[in-house]
Formats: C-alpha cells, structure tokens, sequence
C-alpha cells in the first residue's frame, strides 16, 4: 500500500496512477461533460485531489472513477450559469453546416446532462460509471456495492432519467 509519507505530501505513486489511470478518467468526466477539453480539466483536478490523499493504490483505479463523475456533475451543477452568460454572449459553438440538427442535438446533450445533474448521487454515477464502460464488477468495487445491486441501480437511474427527461419536457 503506498500512500504519501506526511501530511499535505505529494504521493510517491502518482505519476504511474497517473500514467495508468488517466485515460479512464477524462472518459469519464467526457461521459458526463460532453467535451473532452472540459473533461481534461476535471481530471486535472481529480489528480491533484489524489495526489494529496491517503487513498490506497489498489483503491486508486475505483477512487479516481468515482472522484471524476462526482466532479464533472459539480461541473454541471455549478456551470449553469456560466452557460447561460456564454450563450447570451454568443460565444456558442460555431454554425454548423446544418444548423438545425445541430442545435437539436446541442440541446438534447444539455437536457440529458441536466436531467443527469437532477439524479440521486449514487444512481447518477453508478449511471456515468456504467455507461463510460465500466463493468458491474468495477462500478461495485468503485461504489462499494455488490456486483449484482449494480444492474438494478443502473436500471432504476435509467428510469428516473427518463423520468425527468420527461418531466422536465413537458414544462419547455
């Protein structure tokens, strides 16, 4: 087990967690972000939560996955308003050559990303974690819930994201 030596120390194992884990990472905060740019962000700020921790290095795989969805759904909860400044100020995405499909799937990635942010915690990153490729042995050992609790978390976040896609559909 490798864990920094003092307090507020920069861990000894960082950079082969880093080399190792950060492709996973960034998919999982791109997963919930929709931009790998924004995604990257987040994970530079996982690692630098990680490396300052006490977490296990066997831990670490599972940590960092969780850590990443729980701060790309921060990202989107708080980001809203920067959002909404970005659009009135028109620095939205260039125009598309088909402008109306891309709207409608901007759009539909910012409802889905918003219905995501509105989920219970656990159901909303056993959901990201599932869905960015985990298997139910990993999003269980991430999570710390049995394997076959997963199957039926990850269900019951699918049907309330409907749900609240749903919900939040008929009131636009």
């Amino acid at each position: 087990m490798s864990t920094p030596q003092r307090r507020g120390a920069v861990r000894t194992d960082l950079e082969q967690v880093f080399r190792a884990a950060y492709p996973r990472v960034v998919a999982v905060a791109a997963r919930v972000l929709g931009s790998r740019d924004a995604a990257e962000d987040v994970a530079q700020e996982v690692f630098l939560t990680f490396g300052r921790s006490a977490v296990p290095t066997e831990d670490a795989p599972a940590w960092l996955s969780v850590a990443a969805a729980h701060t790309a759904l921060n990202h989107i909860r708080s980001g809203r308003r920067r959002a909404s400044r970005e659009e009135a100020a028109g620095d939205g995405d260039p125009v598309a050559p088909d402008v109306a499909d891309a709207v409608v799937t901007r759009d539909e990635r910012r409802r889905v990303r918003a219905a995501l942010a509105r989920l219970p915690r656990k159901q909303a990153v056993a959901l990201v974690l599932r869905h960015s490729g985990l298997s139910y042995a990993e999003v269980a050992a991430a999570l710390n819930l049995s394997p076959g609790s997963v199957g039926t978390i990850v269900r019951r976040a699918e049907s309330a994201l409907r749900k609240e896609l749903n919900r939040h559909a008929s009131s636009d």
